[in-house]
């Protein structure tokens, strides 16, 4: 039987709500519409929920506003159905809904993840563990301390065991292969990287190798080593070698997919920070191309760098971007409308409210509080004093009359602000709350079952009354 979805609403958001899901077409679900009573849909509390809605039957789960400040599990409990929260913005129901009805599952993923420490020789044992640390948090899987070549390393060992005693994963990159050894012995769990010519160390030791070619062009050579691997039932990961653009990027490409095809059940990993690092370019975008290519080719490992400033948030972008490749692989659908923390300097529905739907709500309103909001013709903000719209944030100030309320003009001044980056960046714009960065600036925890502290103008104005 097909779940039955019911959508509660207040009576402005209404109209909007029915266009957009009439819109969805044929859907895995039946749904309707109930209208709480109340003009704001985001006001609606726990107590009017119970007191006016009447659930009818067959309704198998609730979607409440995702401004809604309450408990939704208290609402389930009294109704005997499942309650949730949705999205804040009407618009983007859709993604919420995925394609039975449920939101998108980005618990899980088949994809490691392997964070560096390029300059680990440098630091002290401590300063790594730190580091670690926030590098776990992120989403590293394996801790990768980076060997600088002619650069010593004497505490390598000790840093091995403080994160192993931390309950790390850990693995040991360098050329040197007394390096290697002295990692190996102290425990860590991989090896990277190893050639046809040194994959004698793994002999010695349990950590697993990852197989580079001997050269990056010379991809026989890295069969070679996985033939020897196998052959002496040593496990490995091997990595074909990713290159800079313009530095065989091209052909580093067409070697993952021929050591695919000659190894259909290896294990590979791919070094993105060769691309991530040395192009100047968003870094949430390269990441989702190269982790798009690695769920394509089933590759299950990825080394991480983050050195140049504009990869500051690498980790939590390959974290993210290996979720959704999951998700959208196990759906067998494009990567779109699972999460939007990688669209971080624009948004792929800037304007949630139709301009006719910002007009309709503006006609409404009643009292002299300002409305901001953003349309494709650019800023409005409205009032009972009226409804006015410009592309310059400056040219709005004249028409709202707050020269003589300093904290008022001040509070107005940085929404209007926000909106203008917003509008001509084609970002999101909710007034009262922050852009959205996505994962390059995450927001703070909000607090979803109270209601917003008044802001900073109000009680300053409060205060002078």
């Amino acid at each position: 039987m097909a779940e039955k979805l019911i959508f509660l609403t207040g009576r402005l958001a209404r109209p909007r709500l029915e266009r957009l899901l009439g819109g969805l077409g044929k859907t895995d679900f039946a749904w309707q519409i109930i209208d709480t009573g109340v003009k704001v849909a985001a006001l609606m509390t726990e107590e009017i929920i119970k007191r006016r809605v009447s659930l009818p039957d067959g309704a198998t789960r609730v979607v409440l506003p995702g401004r809604f400040r309450g408990e939704p599990e208290r609402l389930a409990e009294h109704f005997g159905v499942p309650f949730v929260r949705g999205p804040d913005e009407i618009a983007d129901l859709p993604p919420f809904l995925g394609r039975a009805g449920e939101p998108p599952d980005l618990s899980r993923h088949k994809m490691r993840i392997f964070a560096e420490i390029v300059d680990a020789s440098a630091l002290k044992v401590n300063e790594i563990a730190e580091r670690a640390g926030v590098l776990a948090a992120a989403g590293a899987d394996v801790i990768d301390l980076g060997c600088l070549p002619d650069t010593p390393f004497p505490h390598l060992a000790d840093a091995v065991r403080e994160l192993k005693r931390r309950g790390l994963r850990v693995s040991v990159d360098s050329a040197n292969v007394d390096e290697l050894k002295t990692g190996a012995k102290a425990g860590a769990d991989y090896l990277l990287s190893l050639t046809e010519d040194t994959l004698s160390l793994a002999r010695d030791h349990p950590a697993t190798p990852v197989l580079i070619p001997s050269r990056p062009d010379d991809l026989s050579s890295l069969d070679r080593a996985i033939e020897m691997a196998e052959k002496e039932g040593i496990g490995f990961i091997a990595d074909p070698v990713l290159d800079p653009i313009h530095f065989g990027f091209a052909r580093s490409l067409q070697r993952f997919i021929e050591t695919r095809q000659r190894w259909p059940d290896a294990e590979l990993l791919m070094g993105t920070g060769n691309l991530t690092e040395l192009t100047d370019a968003d870094s949430s975008g390269v990441t989702a191309v190269l982790l798009g290519l690695c769920s394509e080719l089933s590759i299950g490992n990825v080394l991480v760098v983050h050195v140049s400033p504009h990869t500051a948030k690498t980790v939590e972008e390959h974290d993210l971007a290996r979720r959704i490749m999951f998700a959208a692989g196990n759906d067998d659908a494009l990567p779109r409308g699972y999460h939007p923390g990688l669209l971080q300097i624009h948004d792929r529905k800037p304007f949630p409210a139709a301009l006719e739907d910002i007009e309709a709500l503006a006609k409404a309103v009643r009292d002299a509080n300002f409305r901001i909001m953003t349309a494709p013709d650019g800023i409005h903000i409205f009032s009972s004093k009226g409804h006015f719209t410009a592309q310059d944030a400056f040219e709005l100030f004249p028409q709202l009359g707050v020269e003589a309320d300093g904290a008022h003009a001040f509070y107005l001044g940085a929404e209007l602000m926000k909106a203008e980056i917003a509008w001509r960046l084609g970002k999101r714009y909710t007034q009262d709350e922050p852009l959205a960065w996505g994962v390059a600036a995450p927001a703070p925890e909000a607090d979803r079952t109270r209601l917003a502290k008044a802001g900073h103008t109000l009680r300053a104005r409060e205060r002078d009354t």
